[in-house]
């Protein structure tokens, strides 16, 4: 188990057995398709709810405390995405919290995306662990379990009028989800393909227009893009878009992830989302939690000018190669006491992320981070 939530990507490489990628970055990747728009400018605020509970203020470039969803949208935001957990121990990020910041998002005019982990915890390539509620559960059981939480707050979504707009049927889900019993193995996709068909049909039962997204973080190999998504079609799952994450220091050059945003596309004729991405704006540390990330990638210095130009190199390429969208990974999640990472611990545990918010630890925003068409 990692030391705090965001660090599992170390252990990419053992997971999906990836080989070293250089770190050297392009802004257009080789044979990119013709550059789209980039209609889903999104941002995770999973911990934002939380901080704002706490008391935590956030500063526009002017330097004016704002609603934090003020001051993103007015830098190009126009989608929140939120991670939705079965049973957390510390409350946030369940069901109830959700359906109530939604309320606070679409007042703002913003999208929805609800990103279901299907765990009271974190879920990522490296644990996919059950609900407790649900550990004793079979495959077969589990097709009814998924069904029937992804049509339960969907639907209690949209009675108070806050559809989602999207969701995700699963958390960087590159060897399956609900292990061990959804996990690929022996590259046998037949357990998580009854798995990800319960999570879309109970959401276009929900909600027709809904899209279902399937995420990865396979940005760093088109070689394990294949694999998954192949191996899924193959036993007949639907989904309409595809998502990966990309962290230029855990999947190397950002023509790589070009390369395989294009394939994606091209290749399942499905638009693609850029569902994770960030990038620190230090090495220093605000708090006792040591930062997940401490050194960054060719070309982007740790600073206020690297992040953004870092976060801009990101969205060109992807839009470059055909994806529709790029949602920057908790850019609010800064230094706040009782914020932490663990849900166990939540008001004891520190912040791993807090160099890599696009806010600073007093909460005044990075005046050049901006989301782009």
């Amino acid at each position: 188990m990692p030391t705090h939530r965001p660090g599992r990507r170390a252990r990419f490489a053992v997971l999906t057995a990836a080989v070293a990628l250089p770190v050297t970055l392009l802004s257009t990747p080789t044979g990119a398709t013709a550059a789209t728009s980039l209609s889903m400018r999104g941002a995770d605020l999973s911990t934002t709810q939380r901080a704002l509970d706490l008391g935590a203020t956030y500063h526009d470039a002017n330097g004016t405390a704002r609603d934090p969803l003020d001051i993103l949208k007015d830098d190009g935001v126009n989608y929140v995405r939120l991670r939705v957990w079965n049973n957390p121990a510390g409350g946030y990020n369940n069901k109830a919290k959700v359906l109530q910041y939604a309320k606070t998002v679409k007042a703002k005019g913003l999208k929805l995306l609800v990103d279901f982990h299907y765990s009271d915890t974190w879920a990522d390539p490296g644990k996919q662990n059950k609900p407790a509620a649900w550990a004793a559960h079979g495959i077969g059981r589990l097709q009814t379990d998924v069904y029937d939480y992804t049509y339960d707050v969907c639907t209690s979504l949209k009675a108070q009028g806050t559809a989602p707009d999207s969701v995700q049927i699963g958390n960087e889900i590159n060897v399956g989800m609900l292990w061990d019993d959804g996990k690929v193995i022996n590259n046998d996709f037949t357990n998580l393909s009854l798995l990800l068909k319960s999570g879309y049909n109970a959401t276009k039962a929900c909600n027709g227009s809904t899209q279902v997204v399937i995420h990865t973080a396979d940005a760093d190999s088109d070689a394990h893009a294949r694999w998954f998504y192949d191996g899924i079609k193959a036993k007949g799952v639907t989904w309409d878009l595809t998502g990966l994450s990309y962290y230029c220091m855990w999947h190397g050059a950002l023509s790589t992830m070009g390369g395989v945003v294009s394939d994606m596309k091209s290749r399942y004729g499905k638009d693609v989302v850029i569902a994770e991405t960030a990038y620190p704006f230090t090495s220093a540390d605000a708090d006792r939690t040591g930062n997940s990330v401490t050194t960054g990638c060719s070309g982007y210095p740790l600073t206020w000018q690297g992040q953004a130009a870092e976060f801009t190199a990101v969205q060109n390429t992807a839009r470059s190669a055909g994806a529709i969208g790029v949602f920057y990974w908790e850019p609010t999640w800064y230094a706040v006491p009782g914020n932490g990472w663990d849900p166990a611990d939540i008001a004891g545990s520190g912040d791993g992320w807090d160099n890599m918010a696009v806010f600073d630890w007093t909460g005044h925003v990075n005046p050049n981070v901006r989301w782009t068409p």
